[in-house]
C-alpha cells in the first residue's frame, strides 16, 4: 500500500515540502489551501497512491474536496481531536 498525508497551512509549499520515505511508499506533503491539496491529491493518485489522510484542519467538507478530486477512487480519511480538546485546537489554531 502506497500513503500520503497531506498538511496544510499557508505558509507550505508543495514543491519544497515535502518527506519521503521508504521509496516513496509514504509521503508527508504540505499544501497551502484546498485547491493545491486537490491538485496535489490527483497527482498521487496517477502514481498509484492508495490512500491519503489529511490533517484536521481539512476537516469533512475538504475531505469530500479531497475525494471529489480523486472520482472516489482512492480511501481518504482526515484526522480529529476529541471534543474535551476544543478549546487547546482553538487557541493554537486560531479558531
Amino acid at each position: 500500500m502506497k500513503f500520503a498525508y497531506l498538511i496544510m497551512d499557508k505558509i507550505f509549499d508543495s514543491k519544497k515540502d515535502r518527506a519521503i520515505i521508504h521509496n516513496g511508499v509514504s509521503q508527508i506533503i504540505g499544501v497551502s489551501n484546498i485547491e493545491e491539496a486537490c491538485q496535489i491529491a490527483k497527482e498521487l493518485q496517477r502514481e498509484g497512491i492508495d490512500c491519503i489522510e489529511l490533517c484536521g484542519g481539512f476537516r469533512e467538507e475538504g475531505a469530500r474536496k479531497i475525494i471529489d478530486a480523486t472520482d472516489n477512487k482512492v480511501a481518504v480519511g482526515f484526522v480529529i481531536h476529541l471534543k474535551e480538546q476544543d478549546d487547546i485546537y482553538a487557541k493554537l489554531f486560531g479558531k
